[in-house]
């Protein structure tokens, strides 16, 4: 039997919005991402192997710090965690670090797939788990709008390198 001093019982109100730290905070994170894209079609062609891999490598990090991220919202879990959040922590982190290998071993096309698979899921899973309880509320609406970023910017990070003879 748990005693009063083994338990805590916790009592939040949460907001439906961001606070503006933290939406600015996620959406910086994300701004290298689009920065490195951008360089890729309009910087220079010499620097455009470190600007991949650099663009690459911070994409996955942020990917697998997202899967922490929710992995840490599951300690506060009334009951611990569930299921679903243990699944797209796992599924984050190894999407994530596939993405570090596959930089690494110089696929980066598979990569950038990896990487929009991840930002991808959590577009759509974030939302749902804010509703479910298992993930903060604002992340249904902060996001959608946040994983737009890497998205497009990883679309056009593989457009460029399937049209680039430098990684064809």
């Amino acid at each position: 039997m748990t005693t009063h001093r083994e338990s805590r019982t916790i009592t939040a109100t949460e907001p439906a919005d961001p606070p503006p730290i933290g939406a600015m905070l996620a959406l910086a994170a994300m701004l290298p991402i689009a920065a490195g894209a951008v360089y890729l079609w309009f910087g220079d062609e010499a620097q455009a192997f470190l600007a991949l891999n650099l663009t690459l490598l911070w994409a996955s990090g942020i990917l697998m710090f997202l899967g922490g991220v929710r992995r840490g919202v599951s300690f506060r879990q009334p009951g611990g965690p569930t299921w679903a959040q243990l699944a797209i922590m796992l599924w984050l982190f190894g999407l994530g670090f596939a993405a570090v290998v596959s930089t690494v071993w110089a696929y980066p096309l598979t990569a950038v797939i990896l990487e929009l698979i991840g930002y991808v899921s959590l577009a759509v899973f974030d939302p749902i788990a804010a509703k479910r309880g298992e993930a903060p509320l604002f992340f249904a609406t902060l996001r959608p709008f946040q994983m737009a970023i890497p998205i497009v910017a990883l679309i056009a990070t593989g457009a460029y390198i399937w049209q680039s003879p430098l990684f064809g």
